[in-house]
């Protein structure tokens, strides 16, 4: 087996492992406040955030060098967060997914204004079929649109400026700072409106808080492993396997079904964010690569993916590991 397909089938367990995750919320996000859970399993990931500190030895201290725009990823990471867990809550898997999957599109439009890169006609036609594939899934004047539709479009635009913003100053910044300060912020935001909302949970539902913590960190991992082994053109486009996990645990846990819609849109949203990626990846083509740099799971500010890939394939380390709860 090539280089190319371990890490293919590595990213597949990864993110098998995050749509885990994701089931694990929406079952208890029928029961707990978004606040509740995010500020328990943010908890959770303390214990493991700090064995990634104690093995980072790059010099230096935890003030970051851009305060301006670690504050904006900070938000960003806090308000996706929010909106991703109550998302999952209130709506079918599948289409929260197919709403999130329009982050490689919000990527390439923010990368015009943030990092100053000039996007080809090619893709911005990609990005104008995407966004109508987006349009498919929630068929507006047809269906009657809820707050977790909203909610879902704020998690894939706050994921995706939370995601560019690691491409805009990740080579400055120590990896630690980009994933301490939005975890921080989660605790301290979700833990002073804890007050208002909080429920008594059972053991077995702290355990689930502990088990989201550790299918997060153990899926950081996997994409590392994947990145490390298979190239990024290769390895990015797994994400979309979430889909199939989407419709297994909608069924099987929450009797949900797949709309036509939902399916024909998540089409579209797939199909021209892996020919964003695939011209991202061509070599001697178009020398921007804001998706390609920019991939990562920004829910809880946990985990950002390094900002700086070598050409052709992409070589992360452990202490390049720092962004879902959560995009995912």
């Amino acid at each position: 087996m090539g280089p190319n397909a371990r890490g293919a089938l590595v990213a597949l367990a990864a993110f098998g492992l995050y749509a885990t995750h994701d089931a694990v919320v929406k079952i208890l996000g029928g029961i707990y406040s978004p606040v509740q859970t995010i500020f328990f399993s943010t908890m959770f990931s303390f214990p493991l955030a700090m064995i990634m500190i104690m093995r980072d030895r790059a010099p230096g201290t935890l003030r970051p060098v851009h305060p301006g725009w670690i504050a904006v990823r900070t938000v960003a990471g806090v308000v996706t967060a929010l909106t991703a867990f109550y998302a999952f809550s209130v709506l079918p898997l599948a289409q929260v997914y197919t709403i999130i999957f329009a982050t490689p599109l919000i990527i390439t439009i923010l990368s015009i204004p943030i990092l100053g890169e000039r996007v080809r006609l090619r893709r911005w036609a990609a990005v104008i079929v995407g966004l109508m594939g987006v349009l498919v899934v929630l068929r507006p004047g047809s269906t009657e649109l809820e707050l977790g539709h909203a909610a879902a479009l704020v998690a894939a635009v706050g994921g995706s400026l939370a995601a560019i913003i690691v491409r805009k100053v990740g080579a400055d910044e120590r990896p630690v700072v980009l994933m301490l300060y939005p975890m921080v912020a989660n605790f301290v935001v979700m833990g002073a409106a804890l007050g208002f909302v909080y429920e008594p949970m059972p053991v077995q539902h702290v355990g689930a808080l502990a088990l989201m913590a550790g299918l997060g960190w153990i899926g950081g991992l996997c994409i590392i492993a994947a990145y490390k082994t298979g190239e990024a053109v290769v390895v990015a486009p797994m994400q979309y396997s979430q889909i199939i996990w989407a419709t297994i645990y909608g069924y099987l846990l929450f009797s949900e079904g797949v709309e036509t819609n939902t399916l024909v849109g998540a089409a579209i949203i797939i199909a021209s964010g892996i020919y964003i990626v695939a011209r991202e990846s061509r070599a001697g083509g178009d020398s921007n690569r804001p998706v390609l740099r920019s991939k990562a799971r920004v829910e809880t500010g946990n985990f950002p993916k390094p900002p700086r890939l070598p050409e052709g394939r992409a070589r992360l380390s452990l202490r390049g590991l720092a962004g879902r709860s959560a995009m995912r």
